[in-house]
């Protein structure tokens, strides 16, 4: 069945054109706007999130064996949703009885169901965002874009990128090779792609859609049946993906069982017995390196994909604009209490200080600096809940208390800016939430040495560099580049060292301990499937 593909043909040659280009290109409004997803959609999408509240979820023909569901919205209150549960087993074995079908399919049957699952998961944008705000904590203006578009986005990227793969080489071929006087040699060849099995998606508390779609979506592109283990604190965003999913392929004709919902309970997990599962192939992974290490250690049947902690640092050895540097990362710092992957970390300051366009400051100046700049932006309270939304985890607030005593604070309060020592060994590892670091360096080339060191040895998904010196700053980009660790130069004004567009950033390097997978590449996308000839002599 091809009418779905039919119907969304230049939705993905535009994606596969942007896939080249590397522009800005944003195929899902990201605005929250009635102008855009039409009169009355805001009001639909917070009364079909009311009515979910409190009621069984339903999948129809998913497996179950019981419910389960204890999600408590970070804003206050339980949403007392509860989700069809299965033993890993019948999950398994469900999506086993679903890969033949899957793979017989054509990849147009495929990325066809998935563009129009895409499609209608961004008419029901709003009601995702609520969904993603009361299970992560994010405010409804980032829970509407990183839930909502900015994911679909991702995922479109990750299917146009697997359609390339795909159809990158012919599916049939005459050989002939000549044979002088005598008649050539002919054989007549064939490829058929070959998934590689069932894949385990395991998502994340705080961005589970924006995270877990590419991994989701390139899968069942290439013909992998998927079980999605959201976290157990953020089920409702990748359920509602789940239903979507299961609709479109069974009006497409593919099996509904290739996307199934692994929903489980933090007292009792199934993710380990999941991923040693042999018939499982491939993990797509986002959260810490403890369960990562796990995963290596144990998982050894499956491909893994994962995005993990690290270091993200903020090197600052000259302000061109002073103020307009310390206003973009008071912003980069609070935004979502720094439950972000992207967010920075660590600050890094030359202990003789710095040169800036209002003079030279010392680092204690550019510590005020930003301190005053976050008491700027989070001033306003109506202003400050959409910025920082709420914490998403208690452990991460029994963190900042204890990391509080005994240190030297230069900003109380969320986030929390805190002076630390070069070999403090707090400011080298990640710290996830509303925390930072400043860190004086014995000077510009130790700073740059601790940076490019911290992302090689502990990982990081993105680094900023603030500086006057066009030399330094030549000299500087090579080094971030050997470290595997995306670098950004003099941001100020709206652009954020958290942003990661599209079509056009590759979201992380896979080149450092911070994660072995790049949203999106083709590595990320071809070890999904094989490639399996037959050939046959003709005359």
């Amino acid at each position: 069945m091809t009418e779905f593909f039919d119907r969304h043909q230049a939705l993905l040659q535009d994606a596969r054109k942007a896939l080249t280009a590397r522009g800005f290109w944003a195929p899902f409004a990201e605005i929250p706007s009635e102008s855009v997803y039409g009169a009355g959609s805001r009001a639909a999408g917070q009364a079909a999130f009311d009515a979910l509240k409190g009621q069984p979820f339903a999948l129809p023909g998913h497996p179950e064996q019981r419910r389960v569901g204890a999600e408590e919205s970070p804003f206050g209150g339980a949403l007392d949703i509860t989700y069809p549960a299965a033993d890993p087993a019948a999950l398994i074995a469900a999506a086993q009885g679903s890969a033949q079908a899957l793979a017989d399919a054509t990849p147009k049957a495929r990325v066809g169901a998935l563009i129009e699952a895409l499609v209608r998961l961004n008419r029901h944008s709003f009601l995702i965002a609520h969904a993603t705000q009361h299970t992560t904590g994010q405010g409804f203006a980032m829970a509407f874009q990183a839930g909502g578009p900015h994911a679909q986005d991702r995922a479109l990227e990750a299917v146009a990128l697997a359609w390339d793969e795909m159809t990158r080489f012919p599916d049939h071929a005459i050989w002939e090779k000549p044979q002088g006087k005598a008649a050539p040699l002919r054989l007549d060849k064939h490829w058929t792609l070959v998934p590689a099995g069932v894949a385990l998606t395991i998502g994340c508390n705080t961005f589970p859609t924006w995270n877990g779609y590419p991994g989701i979506f390139a899968s069942l592109a290439t013909g992998n049946p998927v079980i999605v283990k959201p976290h157990p604190r953020a089920i409702l965003p990748l359920a509602l993906t789940v239903r979507i999913l299961r609709e479109v392929f069974a009006e497409a004709g593919l099996p509904a069982d290739a996307i199934l919902l692994a929903a489980d309970t933090a007292e009792a997990p199934m993710t380990q017995a999941l991923a040693t599962d042999p018939a499982v192939r491939i993990i797509d992974y986002t959260g810490g390196t403890a369960f990562g290490d796990w995963l290596r250690a144990n998982a050894r049947q499956a491909r893994l994909f994962t995005e993990e902690a690290g270091v993200n640092t903020v090197t600052i050895l000259g302000a061109p604009d002073f103020t307009g540097m310390c206003d973009n990362l008071a912003f980069s710092l609070a935004l979502y209490s720094g439950q972000m992957c992207t967010a920075p970390q660590t600050i890094l300051v030359p202990e003789g200080g710095i040169d800036s366009d209002l003079g030279h400051k010392t680092p204690d100046q550019v510590g005020q600096g930003l301190a005053h700049a976050l008491d700027r932006l989070l001033e306003d309270p109506a202003r400050a809940v959409g910025v920082l939304g709420a914490v998403a985890n208690p452990a991460t607030v029994a963190r900042m208390e204890a990391l509080r005593q005994g240190a030297r604070v230069i900003r109380d309060g969320r986030p929390m800016l805190l002076a630390a020592g070069a070999d403090d060994a707090v400011a080298q590892g990640e710290c996830f939430g509303p925390v930072a670091f400043l860190v004086t360096c014995a000077d510009a080339e130790a700073a740059l040495d601790r940076a490019t060191a911290l992302a090689r040895d502990r990982g990081a998904i993105t680094a900023a560099l603030y500086d006057t010196d066009e030399e330094r700053i030549a000299r500087a980009i090579p080094a971030f580049a050997r470290a595997g660790v995306n670098l950004s130069i003099n941001l100020t004004g709206a652009i954020y060292v958290n942003q990661s567009a599209a079509f056009s950033d590759f979201h992380v390097t896979g080149a450092n301990p911070a994660g072995n997978a790049c949203l999106t590449d083709t590595a990320f996308v071809a070890p999904r499937f094989t490639r399996a000839m037959w050939r046959r002599q003709v005359a």
